[in-house]
């Protein structure tokens, strides 16, 4: 008894990690397949890094996660290593190391779990898929621009229609805090309380200090600035901090050339928006859809990481959490047709090498086949019903005189 209950527990999965099979794996696969597609067609290549690395590549002065939040364990050298809880950092060392001389543009892409230890699970994975891109060596306005139009096309070839992609600037709220004379420990707090959208705190934090009047009341509003480009505009008017007046040029300028992809109705700009991420120097952006509370896809300008491993080089990213976007194409029941449509070959063992030679031939056609001996207990209407529920469009059954009889299960088979 106390061996079988031994047997039981091991189909369960630790917590924050779980099972994806049949027609969601399909689906799920369908998904990545059309994001990475797009990433090609826009000129980027693959890149694969390795899923643990050295502590330090991903290490808190480096602006990536938390201690805390990693998965750590150490190899027989007795070096700390980690579970990647961000693929970003991993591709950077790979430029400095691989690309030191390139000064003209990089353009990566990858598919690649991350994994971030969630306390008390809270309903989230400590493992997700990101599908993503770098874009490096250019510092340009037009490379901010053309990332979220690719984010922007990636979306709309998953089927959505409806999503925004919210964008802000990592400098602005900088700015406003040099302005305001923050110290490091008050900017941190503040940064919590802009997070949380909680507008009230921050007016109870600013209210007796004595900060320039217009970028009191900017940061007081920034949980709630959202729009086009009159946001903006209204920013500037409240500030004369340098930084956080560059921030808003390079989002005027962001606005315009998303205007020239037309791409505007899919963007609004929230000022307020901050990153987990410290690494991140300038333009940041979020994608939401209905359907799920977080969000889809995320990116941003980091022109000083892969200077860190010892490459100087502007870049900027994006990458989609395919889980949340996998839960958002559910939610909206938009269709994916992931059917593989397979061949089922029946055959019994006087009509195996007929069988094997039919296989091959459709194979060579492009042309997915299974190939199954038939028992002879085993009534054929039990193979049909096993097709209907492993995504078999016709059964082509070789009976015992060489005969071959078609039983279409998915409707048409081409003509095979």
């Amino acid at each position: 008894m106390a061996g079988n209950t031994y047997s039981k527990s091991l189909l369960f999965t630790p917590e924050g990690v779980r099972d994806i099979y049949g027609e969601d794996c399909e689906k799920r696969n369908k998904i990545q397949s059309e994001l990475h597609n797009t990433m090609k067609l826009y000129g980027f290549r693959d890149i694969q890094t390795p899923t643990f690395e050295f502590f330090d590549i991903f290490n808190r002065e480096r602006g990536t996660a938390g201690s805390q939040e990693m998965f750590k364990f150490f190899d027989q050298y007795n070096n700390t290593l980690v579970l990647r809880p961000d693929i970003t950092p991993s591709i950077a060392r790979c430029v400095a190391k691989y690309y030191s001389g390139e000064e003209m543009q990089i353009r990566l892409c990858y598919v690649g779990s991350t994994f971030i230890h969630r306390s008390g699970y809270q309903g989230k994975l400590s493992e997700t898929t990101q599908v993503g891109a770098e874009l490096m060596n250019d510092d340009s306005s037009d490379a901010d621009g053309e990332m979220i139009a690719m984010m922007i096309e990636c979306l709309q070839r998953t089927g959505l229609d409806e999503f925004k992609v919210d964008i802000g600037h990592a400098g602005l709220f900088r700015g406003l805090a040099e302005e305001a004379g923050l110290t490091g420990e008050e900017t941190e707090r503040l940064k919590l309380y802009l997070a949380n959208k909680n507008s009230f705190a921050v007016e109870d934090m600013l209210e007796k200090r004595d900060i320039p009047t217009g970028c009191k009341e900017l940061l007081i509003r920034l949980p709630d600035l959202f729009g086009g480009e009159e946001t903006i505009a209204y920013a500037r008017e409240k500030t004369e901090n340098p930084r956080a007046l560059e921030a808003l040029e390079r989002l005027e300028k962001l606005y315009h050339i998303l205007n020239t992809y037309g791409m505007e109705e899919h963007i609004t700009f929230d000022l307020g928006m901050l990153s987990h991420y410290e690494y991140y120097t300038g333009v940041i952006f979020k994608a939401y859809t209905y359907g799920t509370g977080d969000a889809i896809a995320t990116g941003g300008r980091y022109d000083n990481l892969v200077e860190q491993f010892g490459k100087k080089t502007p870049a900027i990213g994006l990458a989609f959490v395919l889980d949340e976007l996998m839960v958002a194409l559910n939610s909206q029941k938009v269709a994916i047709d992931a059917r593989e449509a397979d061949i089922l070959i029946l055959y019994r063992s006087a009509n195996r090498k007929a069988a094997i030679e039919l296989g091959n031939e459709l194979r060579a056609r492009n042309r997915a086949v299974r190939l199954m001996r038939k028992n002879a207990d085993i009534p054929l209407e039990k193979y049909k019903e096993y097709g209907l529920r492993g995504e078999v469009a016709s059964i082509l059954y070789i009976d015992d005189t060489g005969e071959i009889t078609e039983f279409e299960l998915m409707g048409s088979t081409n003509g095979e």
